[in-house]
């Protein structure tokens, strides 16, 4: 999947939130302020914050070369500012928060119904489709009311237990796939764009869970209607981008427009006729007296607290949002673990001191690899899935002696946090004995990393993508010893709305073997 860069995002999304922040001036916003009660220290406007305008932005971005490297950029300004400053570009201004400290402040002041910014053209979308807005698009209280029915059956460690199976089945797959791939290559063990094999992996699981069916996205060759919805979520992102970022003048006289509503009609379209499908199955089974039999999908249709239309709205997001944070995390985990063969091997030990040979692990198994969840952890730390979030103030805060009004706009620089050498040492190095409790030598704060949110805005597919990604790891550690491909060279992130790498990263999959004799694996 193809993204621009997030800085260019960044730049237009202030434009996007304008009709929710533009209503506070500045000179209301300064009244605000200064009305505190007698005696009390007067609080300073956030206008007051250090921080950079548009000025700032092109210098940084654009001048110094930084536009692929927001994520870059944040530990700049950190140094540079401090761990709170304002970013203001065009006619509106950004609150940026880089501590951990803070941010805490920040996200226990959000209420029970927390606003991220504004979806303006996911929306769009949905308005003039007549469709139901999903998790993401939705707001208030109907999206609160909306993920109360989604979070079940989801959200909980021991509710993602019951898509094990199907989880493994994929992850089964998976390895077929990895081995056809290597195959190709010269050598016969190096698999190229790891990234790309993990995402056709990442997308048939969340399918097979929120479907209830394979789509096929690991087969030698993919079935045609899934390579054109696989082509579709990549072309929707794309012309997003320009769509996001272009008037809406130009929306008669160039393609962007069209093709992106055209894509997500195939999303939607794709995703209905499998909704309907299960459906149909349902009320069959029950003019047969019998019960549902299935399990996220099934509940969504059966529990009667969500329409067909909402039901297809959620489905089509949540598959949107739960592909990249497995993908990209797996291809740098394999990365970093084929670079240090310590870490690696440890691992391995780890994974075949609680599965026998030949066996497939299972979600009890993994309860039992603490390191193998660290290694995971550390990934998520480095590169969290999406390196900035935002959220718009619903009610007037009030952080570190400024006060902020209804309206503000905060981004949560969560790749400034995450490296932060207060609160992680080495915080640029791959150490994932850091997570482990007998060998943490350093005290983390809990919002020091946050690779799936927090609170009710939090991720609600976390525990399912945390199952995809461990129980594919120990797959492929118990099968395969990762080298570095020797073409290959050293491999960057880029901010393009998630942290990608900048080049495609290939590597060597070595088969693993057993001298019987010596019990000794090599």
């Amino acid at each position: 999947m193809s993204f621009v860069s997030l800085g260019i995002l960044r730049l237009t999304r202030w434009r996007s939130l304008q009709p929710k922040c533009a209503g506070i001036c500045f000179q209301q916003r300064k009244a605000t302020a200064g009305s505190t009660a007698a005696g009390a220290p007067s609080l300073k406007d956030f206008q007051e914050l250090p921080g950079f305008g548009f000025g700032g932005f092109v210098y940084w971005s654009l001048l110094r070369g930084y536009i692929l490297h927001s994520h870059e950029l944040q530990v700049i300004y950190k140094k540079l500012y401090g761990p709170i400053w304002k970013s203001a570009i065009g006619r509106e201004t950004s609150v940026c928060i880089a501590s951990p400290e803070i941010m805490e402040k920040m996200m226990r002041q959000e209420g029970k119904y927390p606003m991220r910014y504004d979806m303006a053209e996911w929306k769009e979308h949905r308005t003039l489709r007549g469709l139901a807005c999903g998790p993401l698009t939705e707001e208030g209280e109907r999206w609160y009311h909306l993920r109360q029915v989604l979070n079940k059956r989801m959200l909980k460690p021991a509710e993602a237990v019951l898509y094990a199976d199907v989880i493994n089945e994929v992850v089964s797959d998976l390895m077929v796939h990895l081995n056809n791939e290597r195959e190709k290559s010269p050598s016969g063990v190096v698999v190229k764009d790891v990234a790309n094999q993990l995402y056709r992996f990442a997308l048939e699981g969340i399918s097979s869970i929120l479907f209830e069916t394979r789509l096929g996205c690991l087969r030698k060759q993919i079935p045609a209607k899934t390579q054109d919805f696989i082509n579709s979520i990549g072309r929707m992102f794309k012309n997003f981008v320009f769509v996001n970022a272009l008037p809406k003048w130009t929306r008669e006289v160039l393609p962007f427009w069209n093709r992106y509503l055209e894509s997500w009609d195939t999303i939607f379209a794709f995703g209905q006729k499998l909704i309907d499908k299960r459906m149909e199955e349902i009320t069959a089974q029950l003019k047969d007296g019998e019960n549902p039999k299935g399990e996220y999908l099934t509940y969504l249709l059966s529990n009667e607290k969500l329409s067909i239309e909402e039901v297809s709205g959620s489905v089509a997001e949540l598959l949107i949002a739960g592909v990249d944070t497995t993908s990209n995390t797996l291809a740098w985990t394999l990365y970093h673990l084929a670079k240090d063969n310590e870490i690696q091997n440890a691992l391995f030990q780890e994974v075949m001191g609680v599965v026998p040979k030949g066996q497939i692990p299972t979600t009890e198994d993994v309860a039992r690899m603490p390191l193998l969840k660290a290694v995971i952890k550390e990934t998520l730390r480095l590169y969290p899935v999406v390196p900035i979030n935002s959220r718009v103030a619903v009610n007037d805060v009030i952080i570190e002696g400024y006060h902020f009004p209804k309206g503000t706009l905060f981004s949560f620089c969560y790749f400034a946090l995450s490296r932060d050498e207060t609160n992680f040492l080495d915080p640029n190095k791959f150490v994932p004995r850091r997570w482990l409790r007998e060998q943490r030598t350093l005290a983390h704060h809990p919002f020091s990393s946050l690779p799936f949110g927090y609170g009710v805005r939090g991720c609600v597919g976390r525990r399912i993508a945390e199952l995809e990604m461990h129980l594919a790891l120990a797959r492929i550690v118990q099968k395969y010893e990762i080298r570095p491909d020797p073409q290959g060279g050293k491999v960057q992130p880029l901010a393009r709305v998630t942290l990608v790498a900048d080049r495609p990263i290939n590597l060597q999959f070595l088969d693993r073997w057993m001298d019987d004799s010596s019990h000794a694996f090599r």
